[in-house]
């Protein structure tokens, strides 16, 4: 998977208090014009000064989830697009206002503040009459021009077309509420350290630190409100992290039936940012666990979560595909394969993963994901565990790539697994002690065994 952090879902207004609102803008409609070019949004967001960041992710955020809108209005305004600076700063006016009742400021705020950022940038000086025109006009005419693109596909859901008939396709009976969901901010979810605390003792500690949460899964508590981490008690000394409920069935699904105390040798092959190892070594503390990143600066991610959780594994930058880089001939007892993918099923908390993905994305993953499945599986002892997840809600990347498994390697069984986990609805398979989700993201989830011969 992806090396994506997860954001902190705070609403803009009760950030930005100490900066104009027009230079939030400038920064947004930056963020904005790189995702249109095809660059990562965490990317730009590390290079936003640090005062402005927390208001401009907030921001681009809601301007992400409301793109498809906001580019369909800007065609009913001017049918030929201004220079990519001017466009990215209209559309991010748009959809910011378009919806009165979503606006994070109110509509005519927003206006005069990005006019106001087109005339101080240079890039969009030029532009700011023809800015100030367009929203103007749009003030004036909202409902019939919010009408006129209603029927766009792409406006009424905020997601290219491909991806609403990829998710029709694979998802008849879900794929409205897939997409609804991708228009809501994420709930923070942690995951409570076994070793220091037992979930409900935790959550005493938070209901006497003012926060109230709800036990989800084995390990976890969804905060009703968001909050930055250094707020959570003992955060730093390792009590909890945070984690998406569904992220958290990878760990309890691989150690399924085998004795937690014993010194496994497991590998977790695409390892980055380490929030799954932490959780294998804290529900098998005595095991030997190699965990692996491509990625030598992702793998600096993985040394400093191990490190505040207090836990010990061993990290290379190495690619799983190349064991002959990496492995030592020992055969594992359980593989963890978190392989890369398209990351639809957290676009809720990445909404520029829909813009930056490509009809031809999941095609390509979906070889990379066979390729691994095939190197990795003579490592494994026979017996031993397989676990091959996803973050993707499509099925060229979950059922497709595991039946295609099966079908050539005649030593492998599929035992009960979630499948494709879609927010909302319950996992197919039960494997795991407690199924109680809450409100988590899309994943799949395949717990292959190695027959015996």
């Amino acid at each position: 998977m992806p090396d994506l952090k997860q954001p902190i879902p705070l609403p803009a207004q009760s950030l930005a208090q100490s900066a104009p609102l027009w230079r939030l803008l400038q920064a947004t409609a930056s963020a904005v014009q790189a995702v249109r070019q095809g660059q990562s949004l965490t990317a730009q967001l590390d290079q936003v000064k640090p005062d402005l960041r927390p208001g401009v992710q907030a921001l681009s955020f809601q301007v992400l989830r409301q793109l498809g809108r906001a580019m369909a209005l800007r065609e009913q305004l001017a049918s030929k697009a201004p220079p990519p600076a001017a466009d990215a700063l209209l559309c991010s006016a748009l959809a910011l206002c378009w919806r009165e009742v979503d606006a994070p400021y109110p509509v005519h705020t927003l206006v005069n503040q990005a006019v106001e950022a087109a005339r101080q940038q240079r890039q969009t000086q030029a532009q700011s009459g023809f800015i100030n025109a367009c929203l103007r006009r749009f003030m004036r005419e909202r409902d019939h021009l919010v009408a006129l693109t209603d029927a766009d596909v792409q406006a009424r859901w905020n997601h290219p077309p491909w991806w609403v008939e990829r998710l029709q396709a694979d998802h008849p009976e879900h794929w409205q509420s897939l997409l609804a969901m991708a228009q809501q901010p994420a709930p923070m979810t942690l995951r409570v350290n076994r070793r220091h605390h037992e979930v409900h003792a935790y959550q005493t500690l938070l209901s006497e630190a003012g926060m109230t949460a709800s036990p989800v899964g084995q390990d976890g508590l969804q905060l009703r409100h968001a909050l930055p981490v250094h707020q959570l008690p003992g955060f730093a000394q390792g009590h909890v992290s945070v984690q998406d409920a569904a992220a958290q069935l990878a760990a309890p699904l691989l150690l399924h039936g085998m004795e937690t105390q014993k010194p496994w040798l497991i590998l977790d092959a695409c390892a980055a940012p380490g929030g799954k190892t932490g959780h294998l070594l804290e529900l098998c503390p005595h095991a030997e666990v190699l965990a692996l990143d491509v990625d030598a600066q992702r793998c600096q991610r993985i040394h400093q979560n191990l490190q505040r959780l207090g836990l010990v594994a061993e990290v290379k930058a190495a690619d799983a595909a190349k064991p002959e880089s990496w492995w030592d001939g020992r055969p594992f007892d359980a593989i963890l394969l978190d392989a890369p993918c398209t990351a639809s099923g957290i676009v809720r908390r990445h909404p520029d993963v829909r813009w930056l993905r490509r009809p031809t994305d999941s095609a390509q993953l979906s070889k990379v994901q066979a390729q691994l499945l095939k190197t990795l599986w003579p490592l494994l002892r026979q017996g031993g565990h397989l676990l091959y997840c996803t973050c993707s809600v499509f099925k060229a990347e979950g059922d497709e790539t595991v039946q295609a498994f099966l079908q050539r390697n005649t030593d492998a069984v599929l035992h009960p697994s979630p499948g494709h986990l879609i927010p909302g609805r319950l996992p197919k398979g039960r494997p795991v002690e407690d199924n109680r989700l809450g409100d988590h993201d899309g994943f799949y989830y395949a717990l292959l065994e190695k027959r015996q011969s």
